[in-house]
């Protein structure tokens, strides 16, 4: 089986439309009625959720008339989530096609499938033009890509001089062994981590400009705390959230996640840079 192909089977869920829309009547919403604040839980499949996604693009201050790449844009929560908040017309590109079909019809009910476009292909091999785009994000994308010095050269071709660029990723900090399955991978065949200081080197390889460095690990335990106390609080999850995506697997993959950052293998990692 293809790299592409292991990785985007991973994350098929099968009915995911359908499980959304099953979960909106214990919302109190219809498609008509949902909001981007509602679909937050399922749409921001990252650690840290809507608050990551808040804390990350603000250091990357896009303004309202440039056109971004979401590269590996799952259901398209992020984009979304900028386009209304900045108003910004937001490109997506993701290799599991269930996420682009979903993530469309969920732009849709919130009324910015005009703003919001989410297209199944690889980040590797984009069908952009070069430089397309005023800046680019991507969210827990690098996980799952083996080829960190093509993922850069390819997301530089298509930016604009002066652009920039937030990575979002979990890293690796320590050697040490990894315990799976985890919410991007089942197995280490699909998992390719690297330390910020390969990320730094394969931007700048490509020609990027590194800025800002920031390890979120303190801030992924006090989430993952948090979220804990809530769903015991509330007597279980809610009815939209990472449980939603990843069904069964959800606690033992949250649970073996925190295990390893715990344990300082991992981190989640925040890189900003700028296309030279």
């Amino acid at each position: 089986m293809s790299s592409d192909k292991a990785v985007s089977e991973h994350y098929v869920h099968g009915d995911l439309l359908k499980a959304i829309q099953a979960a909106l009547p214990k919302l109190g919403k219809t498609t008509d009625t949902i909001t981007i604040e509602d679909l937050a839980p399922i749409d921001e499949f990252h650690i840290g959720g809507r608050q990551a996604t808040e804390n990350f693009l603000s250091q990357l201050n896009f303004s309202e008339k440039e056109h971004l790449l979401d590269v590996g844009c799952g259901l398209g929560g992020a984009s979304r989530y900028i386009s209304n908040k900045y108003s910004n017309l937001v490109t997506g590109i993701d290799l599991t096609d269930e996420y682009i079909k979903t993530g469309n019809v969920l732009s849709r009910w919130v009324d910015l499938d005009n703003n919001v476009s989410l297209h199944q292909g690889s980040a590797l091999s984009m069908p952009f033009q070069d430089k397309s785009f005023d800046g680019a994000f991507m969210l827990h994308v690098g996980m799952n890509i083996e080829n960190k010095d093509q993922l850069f050269t390819e997301i530089y071709r298509v930016l604009k001089p002066g652009a920039l660029l937030g990575v979002y990723d979990v890293m690796q900090e320590n050697d040490g062994e990894l315990i799976y399955p985890v919410p991007w991978a089942t197995d280490e065949s699909t998992s390719h981590l690297v330390a910020p200081s390969q990320y730094k080197q394969a931007l700048e390889k490509a020609g990027f400009e590194v800025l800002k460095e920031n390890n979120r690990r303190d801030f992924a335990l006090e989430f993952f705390k948090a979220l804990r106390e809530k769903t015991e609080a509330s007597g279980g999850p809610p009815p939209l959230g990472l449980h939603t995506l990843m069904q069964e697997s959800t606690a033992v993959k949250i649970k073996n996640m925190i295990h390893n950052i715990t344990e300082g293998y991992i981190s989640p990692v925040e890189i900003i840079a700028n296309k030279i």
